[in-house]
């Protein structure tokens, strides 16, 4: 079920209720077929199989998008079926799926041993996005390691961003990380002012000066300066100047990306636009400035926007795929195969 909690002007924290959406509507009809359902990311990857006996949650390291992503999927259905599950359909949401890597037969054919009748795969975002808003119109920003920004209307869909930590993520956990590193060395060399970040930094790297050689040389050096984010986040709860105009900065980019999203699929335009449904979404929304401040860059164009910030849950996407209805504007994203 999507799980959201609004964030509105003089009120409490309200809980979202379930969407009237396709999604929801044929879950109603009929209990849920044994799943196993797979969200894919590259800060971690969380499996879910659910059948008649209950349910059944594990984890595994992230993927590596630098490597490719089909065999890596493959091996975790085969996982599965050596501790014993069967499924009789399996939905994957995965970070830095491309349009090449589709192929939902290849992965069918390491789902049959399962017992698998249906395989249904999809970037990560079309998975977020149903996990938090399920098949309403709106917006789903969701932010972790990377950031992907979906956007759903009547008839189309618009990613945007998730481009990467070279070429793009603004606002996310690399993002923010990196920021924070960046200020603490210009503090260092006198070109940006004192922070409490550098106490942080310094724990983990004595010499300062020689901290990027060490993080350079890392293969996780990309999650490794993500974490530094937490830190970010929480100095600027607690009135660090610096970090607080770094997570003003973030959350600015992640209202950017919403808006663009909505405005590319026409919702910015619609007769409702003023409710437009805006989600945010994963570990960076948890932080106190960050959500507000999102909020504020949101409003300045849709006033009354009906903002959402919490802890969705991709892998109910992921196992939300297969009963999307045709007629949805996520529906073509989703590559599917049976037997």
């Amino acid at each position: 079920m999507p799980a959201c909690t609004a964030l509105r002007r003089g009120s409490g924290p309200l809980m979202m209720p379930t969407p009237a959406g396709s999604v929801a509507a044929v879950n109603a009809m009929s209990p849920a077929p044994s799943t196993l359902a797979i969200d894919a990311g590259q800060s971690g990857i969380k499996v879910r199989h659910s059948d008649a006996a209950g349910i059944g949650e594990w984890s595994a390291p992230g993927i590596r998008t630098d490597l490719p992503l089909l065999p890596q999927l493959a091996r975790i259905i085969e996982q599965a079926h050596e501790a014993g599950r069967t499924a009789e359909r399996v939905g994957l949401g995965v970070s830095g799926l491309t349009d090449d890597e589709r192929d939902a037969g290849y992965l069918l054919a390491a789902a049959v041993p399962l017992g698998a009748r249906s395989v249904h795969l999809a970037h990560d975002s079309i998975t977020a996005y149903l996990g938090a808003l399920g098949d309403r119109r709106g917006v789903v920003v969701a932010a972790g390691t990377g950031v992907v920004t979906l956007a759903a209307g009547a008839s189309d869909i618009a990613r945007v961003d998730g481009w990467g930590y070279l070429m793009g993520d603004a606002g996310s956990g690399y993002w923010l990380g990196r920021a924070g590193l960046d200020a603490v060395m210009r503090a260092h060399d006198g070109r940006g002012d004192a922070t409490g970040l550098s106490e942080v930094v310094r724990a983990d790297f004595p010499d300062l000066e020689a901290a990027y050689i060490e993080l350079q040389a890392d293969p996780e050096r990309v999650q490794r300066i993500a974490s530094y984010a937490r830190a970010v986040a929480d100095a600027a709860a607690a009135g660090d100047a610096v970090a607080e105009v770094l997570v003003t900065g973030a959350a600015r980019e992640l209202a950017t990306s919403a808006l663009a999203g909505l405005r590319c699929v026409g919702e910015l335009d619609a007769a409702d636009a003023a409710a437009a449904a805006v989600c945010g979404v994963g570990g960076l929304f948890a932080g106190e400035v960050l959500g507000r401040e999102f909020g504020v860059a949101v409003r300045t164009v849709l006033p009354n926007a009906d903002i959402r910030l919490g802890e969705a849950h991709p892998v109910d996407g992921a196992a939300a795929l297969a009963d999307v209805a045709p007629t949805s504007a996520l529906a073509r994203h989703i590559a599917s195969a049976s037997v």
